[in-house]
């Protein structure tokens, strides 16, 4: 993981859509007589990566940009692979290795930059489960259960496993 993704994972929200191209268009959707009369949706361009992310989901612009942003950093961490050797993991994958756990919830701030470092992990060892968690610090059954608690996370793997690969995992439902 290089310094320029740990840096997105701190940066504000504002800082981080100072990195965008930023765009308004009007979308079909939510807004009864007022659709497609505004120009709510939010189209953004990240410049460092190229990652474009939309919203539209609401009629108010300012909660289409918010929820733009948190899609971003969502692609940052799933769509991005960087290498890991000599960077330093974040503070859930350190615990993991000392704990050999890996709970982490979905509204937890350290998900994100978490699910980056073990898809890079993953990717590193070609999609191979059991160097990945060996690599981590837990089980392999931790590391399924990990990588199914966000649904883009799971896919996030699985497109990790098919470029090198590897069967897709069925998920414990």
């Amino acid at each position: 993981m290089s310094e320029a993704r740990i840096d997105w994972w701190s940066l504000t929200d504002e800082e981080l859509f100072a990195q965008c191209a930023f765009d308004r268009y009007r979308a079909s959707g939510p807004g009864g007589q007022k659709r497609n009369k505004t120009d709510s949706a939010v189209r953004l361009r990240h410049g460092p990566t190229g990652l474009i992310v939309t919203a539209a989901d609401s009629r108010s612009q300012h909660e289409n940009r918010a929820r733009a942003i948190k899609r971003l950093r969502g692609a940052l961490a799933f769509e991005l692979r960087q290498k890991t050797e000599g960077a330093t993991p974040p503070d859930a994958v350190r615990q993991a290795m000392a704990s050999g756990q890996l709970a982490l919830r979905e509204r937890d701030p350290q998900l994100l930059p978490t699910y980056a470092w073990v898809l890079d992990v993953l990717a590193e060892q070609q999609g191979r489960l059991a160097e990945t968690a060996e690599r981590v610090g837990v089980s392999t059954g931790r590391l399924v259960r990990f990588l199914e608690t966000s649904d883009d996370g799971w896919q996030a793997a699985m497109r990790v496993r098919a470029m090198h690969g590897q069967k897709p995992l069925r998920a414990n439902e």
